[in-house]
């Protein structure tokens, strides 16, 4: 019953613990460090916070169980996410022998968290069948 009562948090921890692994280490050993599409990084970084935003907002609305309001909920969810790619961004560029750090990457990651919370937003949006309280 916990499991169950708890899934947007489990989802949004993993996703997480995802985004910080795949920001910190390096792939340079991989197949995948041989694919050029030109900005796909920029996209990666941007699906990555859209989707921290998204489930951070879900994972507030869990906790909380409904009782923070939904404009409070993204804003959170915005400035937490902002906050920790530029951590990322810094870990990257102080700790790590082939990442660094990219303001671009920032921005992208900034944009997508800002797309992700709307997005979720508009799902509880008074039009839609989603109710924000429980």
């Amino acid at each position: 019953m916990v499991l169950k009562n708890s899934k947007y948090t489990i989802a949004f921890l993993g996703w997480m613990a995802f985004v910080t692994f795949s920001s910190l280490v390096s792939f340079s050993d991989t197949d995948a460090a041989d694919i050029d599409i030109p900005n796909l990084d920029k996209v990666v970084h941007f699906s990555f916070y859209f989707g921290a935003a998204f489930l951070a907002v879900l994972f507030i609305r869990e906790r909380t169980k409904g009782g923070m309001e939904l404009r409070k909920a993204v804003l959170f969810a915005v400035v937490g996410a902002i906050i920790y790619g530029i951590i990322i961004e810094v870990l990257q560029y102080s700790f790590t022998a082939d990442r660094h750090g990219d303001i671009l990457d920032a921005l992208a990651n900034s944009v997508g968290a800002i797309l992700g919370s709307l997005a979720v937003k508009s799902l509880f949006s008074k039009e839609r069948w989603l109710k924000w309280e429980n």
